[in-house]
C-alpha cells in the first residue's frame, strides 16, 4: 500500500520563503506523478503544481514565477519551494500521488496535510 506524507509547514511572515517535502512509501509501485494542492479556509481543494515522471511541471497562475516544484524519482520524494509568499497563500496542503502498482493497477493517494500560515 503506498502512502505519502507531507513536512514542513508552519507560519511564516508574508514575502518569505518556506519549503515542503512530501516522501512516499510501500512496495511494488511506481509513480507517474506527484504533486500538491491545496485548501484554504472556506474553499475547495486546488491545484498548486504537479510534476510527472519526465520531470515536467505544471503551476497554478497563482503561484507560477514564486513556487517551484522538485522530485527525487529514486526518493520518491516531491518538494515545493514556496518564495514570496502572500496571505491568500494561507492553506492546508496536500500531497498527492499517481501511478500504478506491479500488478498494473491504478492508484491514487493523498497526504494528511500541513499547514501553511502567511502573517501579512
Amino acid at each position: 500500500q503506498v502512502q505519502v506524507v507531507e513536512s514542513g509547514g508552519g507560519l511564516v511572515q508574508a514575502g518569505r520563503s518556506l519549503s515542503l517535502s512530501c516522501a512516499a512509501s510501500g512496495s511494488g509501485f511506481t509513480i507517474n506523478t506527484m504533486g500538491w494542492y491545496r485548501q484554504a479556509p472556506g474553499k475547495t481543494r486546488e491545484l498548486v503544481a504537479t510534476i510527472t515522471n519526465g520531470q515536467g511541471t505544471n503551476y497554478s497562475d497563482s503561484v507560477k514565477g514564486r513556487f517551484a516544484i522538485s522530485r527525487d524519482r529514486r526518493e520518491n520524494t516531491v518538494y515545493l519551494h514556496m518564495n514570496s509568499l502572500k496571505f491568500e497563500d494561507t492553506a492546508v496542503y496536500y500531497c498527492n500521488a499517481r501511478g500504478y502498482t506491479d500488478d498494473y493497477r491504478s492508484f491514487e493517494v493523498w497526504g494528511q496535510g500541513t499547514v501553511v500560515t502567511v502573517s501579512s
